[in-house]
């Protein structure tokens, strides 16, 4: 194992450098997420879609929640499929390591690699319910606006939040086997912390900016902004930002230093 201080630039370099065994690994981790699935891929559909239908019904018609203008359908759709993506590349990566134990303990190559990969598997996923948007968006007569080109940059940002929180969680759930059965409820809080079925044009004054502390806050304030031309992101998506980079950057540092006890913990 390349063990090496965590406070050099190892893993990106290890990234950059078999990043050819990252994509075989993360379409591996695709092949066998849908081998044995009667609906295979199309779950990346389903789910999104059936989670709109629910959300709709709850918040948009029964508690009337405000939806920036929109239609809430497509307002929750937009978040949903950045959320689906966030739930399922996290899911993957903090169980990586340990359901892999023999690659992980007998097989040399970088750990990193595997939260990682798994993270980028859940990219599948997310393109795809991407393109389910389309339908939706032109049954409620809503078209994207010119911001549409930034979408690559907001997508780019998610997958960050899912590779930082899967460095945290997949390390964390080597040494400490309680995280699996906190996962679940670690998701679930988190859904309802971002605003996914909610604007987060709700929260107002200082609150805004500490609300922004959650990465996802910036993304799906952007993501929205871009694909349904919701109300423009303010400077408060500048401490999503930050945040994104802290977790991501303190992922990969604590990784680093737990990389060396993986093979006697796990």
């Amino acid at each position: 194992m390349r063990a090496g201080s965590p406070w050099r630039p190892g893993p990106l370099r290890e990234l950059w450098e078999d990043r050819e065994l990252g994509l075989m690994l993360a379409l591996r981790d695709l092949q066998l997420r849908y081998r044995q699935t009667y609906f295979g891929i199309a779950w990346a559909v389903l789910q999104p879609l059936v989670a709109m239908g629910i959300f709709s019904v709850i918040f948009g018609s029964v508690a009337d929640i405000p939806s920036d203008g929109l239609p809430y359908p497509v307002f929750v759709l937009a978040g949903l499929v950045v959320w689906s993506f966030m739930s399922t590349a996290v899911s993957a990566a903090a169980e990586t390591l340990v359901e892999n134990r023999d690659l992980v303990t007998k097989v040399f190559f970088p750990r990193i690699l595997a939260p990682v990969a798994a993270a980028l598997a859940g990219g599948v996923d997310l393109i795809i319910a991407m393109l389910l948007l389309i339908p939706v968006m032109i049954a409620y007569g809503v078209a994207p606006p010119v911001e549409v080109f930034t979408v690559p940059v907001w997508l780019i940002m998610a997958l960050l939040v899912a590779v930082g929180a899967g460095l945290w969680l997949s390390a964390a759930n080597v040494l400490y086997r309680d995280v699996r059965y906190t996962l679940a409820f670690l998701l679930q809080a988190w859904l309802f912390a971002s605003p996914v079925v909610f604007s987060s044009s709700l929260i107002e004054g200082v609150w805004r900016y500490v609300f922004a502390i959650n990465p996802l806050a910036g993304v799906l304030d952007g993501m929205r902004w871009a694909l349904l031309g919701a109300p423009e992101p303010g400077p408060w998506v500048a401490v999503s930002a930050a945040s994104l980079m802290a977790l991501l950057v303190s992922g990969m540092l604590f990784f680093r230093r737990m990389e060396r006890t993986f093979a006697d913990r796990i």
